[in-house]
C-alpha cells in the first residue's frame, strides 16, 4: 500500500447483494460482498465479464440500488468514468467542462478559470475550442476525465476507460492518470480486464469470481512506483493472478 493511502475509510461496503429480476429467471449478480476502501488508495477490480465489477461501480455511484446490505462513502463526492468518452459532440472541450462544472453549481464568473485549469491539469491546453470529433481518442479520454473531476469528486470510478485505446495510447494515459490521482488525492475504484493494467495501476488488485459476484483473491501490489506495464515485477504479479483468474476459467 502506498504512502498516499491514508487510515480513513472512504468506502464501506457490508453485504451487498444485487439481484436483478424475479422468480428463476432472477440473476444474482452480487453475492454478500464486503470491500474497505481506504482514503487515497488505487483500487482495481479484476475478473471475467459477469462477476459484477460494473454492477458493483454502480451501486458505489448510485446510479442502481442495493438489494440488500449497505454502502457508506462518508458523504463523500463521487464521479464516474465509462470506457467511451461520452462527450457532448455539439459542445467543445471546454464546453464538455464547463457544462459540468455548471451541473456543479460553479458560478458563471468563474468557469472559464476553472475549465482552462482543468485542462492544463491534463494537458490539454490549447485544445479547449476543438469539439470531440476534433480530437484523437486518447485525448477525448483526457477531456473525460477532467470532465468527471470537474465535479469536485474526491472518489473516481472508473468502468474500463482505457479498453478501447492502443497500447501507446493507454500507456501514456496511465502515466497521466497516475499524476493527477497523486496531485489530486484522490480515492479510485478502477474496473478492467487488462491484469497488467492492474498491476500497473494498483495499491490493491481485487479478483472477483461470477455466480454470484464475489472477491476470490486480493493482491497488494509491492511494486515501487513509477512502475511500467511491460517491466519483470508487474509482469511477475500479473502471472499470478492470471493463473487464478485460469483456475476460475477462460475470461470472456
Amino acid at each position: 500500500m502506498t504512502t498516499l493511502t491514508a487510515a480513513r475509510t472512504a468506502i464501506r461496503v457490508r453485504g451487498l447483494i444485487k439481484s436483478f429480476g424475479h422468480g428463476r429467471g432472477h440473476t444474482v449478480a452480487l453475492g454478500g460482498l464486503d470491500l474497505d476502501v481506504a482514503e487515497g488508495q488505487f483500487l482495481c477490480l479484476l475478473g471475467r465479464s459477469g462477476c459484477g465489477k460494473s454492477t458493483l461501480l454502480n451501486v458505489l455511484a448510485q446510479l442502481d440500488e442495493p438489494t440488500a446490505g449497505s454502502v457508506d462513502l462518508g458523504g463523500r463526492k463521487v464521479a464516474m468514468m465509462f470506457q467511451d468518452a461520452t462527450l457532448f459532440p455539439w459542445l467543445t472541450a471546454g464546453g464538455n467542462i464547463a457544462l459540468a462544472l455548471r451541473l456543479a453549481g460553479v458560478p458563471r464568473s468563474q468557469r472559464s478559470a476553472r475549465v482552462a485549469e482543468l485542462l492544463e491539469l491534463a494537458h490539454l491546453g490549447g485544445l479547449q475550442q476543438k469539439r470531440p470529433h476534433e480530437l484523437s481518442g486518447g485525448m477525448r479520454q483526457r477531456v473525460a476525465l477532467v470532465r468527471a473531476l470537474a465535479q469536485d469528486a474526491s472518489v473516481l470510478l472508473m468502468d474500463e476507460p482505457f479498453g478501447a485505446l492502443d497500447a501507446m495510447t493507454r500507456d501514456v494515459l496511465h502515466d497521466e492518470l497516475e499524476r493527477i490521482w497523486r496531485e489530486r488525492r484522490l480515492t479510485v475504484v478502477f474496473v478492467t480486464h487488462n491484469v497488467r493494467e492492474a498491476v500497473r495501476l494498483g495499491d490493491r488488485v481485487l479478483l472477483m469470481a461470477p455466480s454470484p459476484g464475489r472477491v476470490d483473491a486480493e493482491l497488494d501490489v509491492d511494486v515501487p512506483r513509477p512502475r511500467r506495464i511491460d517491466s519483470p515485477e508487474v509482469g511477475e504479479r500479473a502471472r499470478r493472478l492470471t493463473d487464478q483468474l485460469q483456475a476460475q476459467g477462460s475470461m470472456t
